[in-house]
């Protein structure tokens, strides 16, 4: 759906110009939320374009959709294209560096000439942005750190961003191979991704072919009989085709990690054998012994077949050897999602849409978690409009429209550990998560160990904060917040939206280690992100959960007993 993708990035650039030159917050808010909304549209909007169904779209409304049909029957935005003849476009993109805002760009653009990223670079680096008023060595030192997490996000992108474009690629491929995949981190499930790598068997020719000449396709940047490179969406794609009987062996090659296949190697050299992309050959004869499957591969060397999330070289090849290896939870095994926000407070999706669209998903549950009342910029519930919410869930349950909408709140904690709304609220709620949503930069240790404490705190949501290419996390002993939630029964959230992916892997399987349970919630706001819980699943498999270890396989009566016994 690049239209959707191509009107999301308009509508959020006018807001970073219109945030430079300092216009109204209410303007910039509603042309951010209008991008947020149509980039997670599950439907392509040039078909809700022709259907004349732009105003239907929850969170689009008249002034927005105006600017959507210009765009589609004149090729552009008027607005967009006048406040880019105002401010230059390679300025713009410094707004997109964590910590640095447009009041400090346009200071350092008044005053130092800053025009571009390396303009940027030298005035961090040479002292001059620190001399400024208003600025001085920390906030300096912010910035420089925002710069560091703004470059790496140029080299690689999100999970989900990843996922979205290689699978438009498999769909596309998918007729013409016999077979095809993913390979790379991003089959390894990594919560950011370099180059795509696509495999396949079949007519080379073909495949190829219609490889360079797919519509998404904005560079060929090498074309050969096996293989091909391109740029799509500003990120390079490779297709390697290969012959059947190397099929596993080039699959598994590929799919990587680099640790995980010298530590094959050193063990395949031990016996005798050399793997390659090829295929597993004996050093003696040269014959090839296995390698059109990667079950093959690994069973030459006496092990087990070893998932692609853990194949990191992590402890899965002694693992493998020994019989040991977890038998890591599956998507089809989740039975709900346990942070979701509705438009009770800033999501765009009804109660009964949710309750909907989680019985299409096949879901026994969804946990309605909207904000509380600290975060007035969301819309956040107070007790009496979550009393009402609570009713209005329990009538939608009576009549069985969809799947069972769990009680719930995303209740922020105060600096001091306090929760944002009464005790008499919270434990009539079925699931309440409990999250920061401020003062990042102090330690928030007891914070959340004070949070978990609470009978009425079922889960700890995103717990580190960091949001990947935006913000580290905050400062934390996870060591200690991970011996809390176990001792209370206090549950930790991967928080399962491409943004944050939050517990990461390694944490997540600390926390295992450490007797904590798991909860998976997409943090969605709208329909269209309910698919991230995969990217949630991704990170579970790579921190070697289990179905037990993952409270949403729980059917909804246990679930509910767990939530129960806390209290």
């Amino acid at each position: 759906m690049e239209k959707n993708r191509q009107l999301a990035k308009i509508f959020d650039r006018i807001a970073d110009f219109l945030e430079f030159k300092g216009d109204s917050i209410y303007r910039i808010n509603a042309y951010r939320k209008a991008a947020r909304v149509i980039k997670d549209l599950p439907k392509d909007i040039e078909e809700l374009y022709r259907q004349n169904s732009l105003r239907s779209i929850p969170g689009i409304g008249e002034k927005i959709a105006s600017k959507i049909e210009q765009y589609f029957e004149e090729g552009t935005v008027k607005k967009y294209e006048e406040l880019r003849r105002e401010v230059p476009e390679e300025l713009m993109i410094l707004l997109d560096v964590p910590n640095l805002g447009p009041k400090t760009l346009r200071l350092a653009y008044e005053t130092l000439g800053v025009r571009n990223l390396e303009d940027l670079k030298k005035v961090v680096k040479d002292g001059s942005l620190a001399a400024l008023p208003g600025m001085g060595p920390k906030k300096v030192e912010k910035i420089r750190k925002g710069l560091e997490i703004f470059l790496r996000g140029q080299e690689r992108m999100l999970l989900g961003e990843a996922i979205q474009i290689g699978e438009k690629v498999l769909g596309h491929l998918y007729p013409l191979a016999s077979r095809i995949s993913l390979a790379g981190s991003l089959r390894r499930m990594k919560e950011t991704v370099g180059d795509l790598d696509v495999l396949a068997t079949g007519k080379r020719k073909r495949i190829i072919q219609a490889f360079v000449e797919m519509p998404w396709v904005t560079e060929v940047l090498a074309r050969g009989e096996t293989k091909a490179s391109v740029l799509m969406e500003d990120r390079q794609v490779d297709l390697r085709v290969v012959d059947d009987g190397e099929w596993g062996s080039a699959l598994q090659y590929f799919t990587g990690s680099k640790e995980h296949n010298v530590h094959l190697r050193e063990i395949a050299k031990e016996r005798g054998l050399k793997i390659n992309e090829y295929g597993v050959f004996s050093i003696e004869t040269g014959e090839r012994l296995a390698g059109a499957a990667e079950e093959e591969v690994y069973a030459i060397l006496e092990l087990a077949y070893i998932p692609p999330e853990l194949r990191e070289d992590r402890g899965e090849i002694e693992a493998a050897r020994e019989e040991r290896l977890p038998r890591l939870v599956e998507y089809r095994q989740v039975r709900g999602d346990l942070h979701v926000h509705s438009n009770w407070s800033d999501g765009t999706a009804d109660l009964e849409g949710l309750a909907r669209e989680g019985a299409r998903l096949g879901y026994e549950y969804i946990a309605i978690t909207d904000h509380s009342k600290t975060m007035k910029i969301a819309h956040g519930l107070d007790e009496r409009r979550l009393e009402e919410q609570v009713k209005a869930i329990k009538e939608i349950n009576a009549r069985k429209v969809g799947c069972h909408l769990l009680t719930g709140v995303e209740v922020d904690i105060h600096p001091d550990g306090s929760l944002d709304l009464d005790e008499a609220i919270l434990k009539e709620l079925d699931w309440v998560v409990a999250s920061i949503h401020s003062h990042f930069t102090q330690d928030a240790t007891e914070r959340i160990i004070t949070a978990c404490q609470s009978p009425w705190v079922h889960c700890i949501g995103h717990p580190t904060g960091r949001i990947i290419f935006s913000r580290d996390p905050y400062p934390l002993d996870l060591d200690r917040v991970f011996k809390a939630a176990a001792a209370t029964g206090t549950a930790l959230e991967i928080n399962a939206h491409q943004d944050r992916l939050d517990l990461s892997d390694p944490r997540a399987r600390k926390a295992k280690d450490m007797g904590v349970k798991l909860a998976l919630g997409t943090d969605a706001h709208h329909l269209g992100q309910l698919w991230m819980i995969r990217l949630g699943v991704g990170v579970a498999r790579r921190a070697w959960l289990e179905p037990p270890d993952v409270l949403n396989t729980y059917p909804l009566e246990e679930l509910l007993v767990l939530t129960r016994k806390k209290r």
